[in-house]
């Protein structure tokens, strides 16, 4: 009686295993939240999950979803899967209400292996404050022909009229360059690829996006943040394969290669060729425990 019950319930928990929905459901393990964002496939907040160009980037702190970077961390306002899009926030950016001086902004730089995954979006604009005569930015331009331009509709003339320049005394800032740089210079990211303030000698930067048509309230009614475009690089029937047959996708211990994650196993491929080899040997070991009670 008890060899035949030892046998019952080996192949009960045998069974389980080659049951797909055992898979399935430990595979959504990686699916996680911080706060009220959902973190899903390409993010994530395990090592493992996700896509390899997206590991060691988010972190939660206290229900708080920051985002890191070479140029610092920035707070995750919102995750947007369907245009593959975040919004970040530096606390040291200046906006409508208040001038940050002192190069202490992040800007916005990312390491050169992760550059093809994120872009500010294009009409995301940068306007940066206080820059040197001798900044890179305005080296090889003539006096009248900078580089500063509105970005969709975005621009620094706009901004002068935000209540922060009355608070800092306008003219204030960058006046010491007389009639060289003006005191704000709009950039788009693709024009200058990096928004450094130390290498382009700048005293602190503001960035603004438009979701919509501009509203008619001017610099006071723009959103401001950086609003990065994300983007997986490559074909991605891999990972889409992957979670149509219940999977999970992430990467091995190298950082590198792609695995489908199907709970009890991962797998290269998909966790259908790896279930169907798995139901096969669990079915082997249930006829060969059955013929060895039947023998004895």
């Amino acid at each position: 009686m008890t060899l035949l019950f030892m046998l019952t319930v080996c192949l009960s928990f045998l069974a389980l295993l080659a049951t797909p929905s055992f898979a399935t459901n430990q595979a959504n393990s990686c699916r996680s939240y911080c706060g009220n964002i959902t973190i899903d496939y390409p993010f994530s907040l395990d090592y493992g999950c996700g896509h390899p160009g997206f590991r060691d980037l988010l972190f939660c702190m206290n229900d708080v979803l920051m985002f890191h970077i070479s140029s610092g961390s920035y707070r995750v306002l919102d995750i947007d899967y369907a245009y593959q899009a975040l919004t970040l926030h530096d606390p040291h950016m200046s906006t409508c209400d208040t001038i940050v001086l002192g190069g202490r902004g992040n800007g916005f730089t990312v390491e050169q292996w992760r550059a093809p995954y994120f872009n500010p979006t294009p009409d995301n604009v940068f306007m940066l404050i206080g820059c040197s005569a001798e900044s890179p930015l305005f080296q090889g331009f003539p006096g009248k022909h900078l580089p500063c331009r509105n970005v969709s509709g975005m621009g620094c003339e706009e901004y002068y009229d935000c209540p922060a320049w009355s608070l800092i005394g306008h003219k204030k800032v960058g006046s010491v360059y007389g009639s060289g740089p003006p005191e704000c210079c709009a950039v788009a990211f693709e024009a200058i690829k990096a928004i450094n303030l130390s290498k382009l000698q700048c005293e602190g930067y503001s960035s603004a996006y438009s979701l919509a048509p501009l509203r008619v309230d001017g610099a006071g009614g723009w959103s401001y943040g950086i609003r990065v475009k994300y983007s997986v690089q490559g074909n991605d029937e891999f990972c889409r394969a992957c979670e149509a047959t219940g999977g999970a996708c992430g990467f091995g211990t190298d950082g590198v290669n792609q695995l489908c994650m199907c709970g009890s196993f991962n797998s290269t491929t998909n966790c259908d060729s790896e279930s169907s080899t798995s139901s096969k040997m669990t079915l082997s070991l249930a006829v060969s425990l059955a013929d060895f009670k039947i023998q004895n």
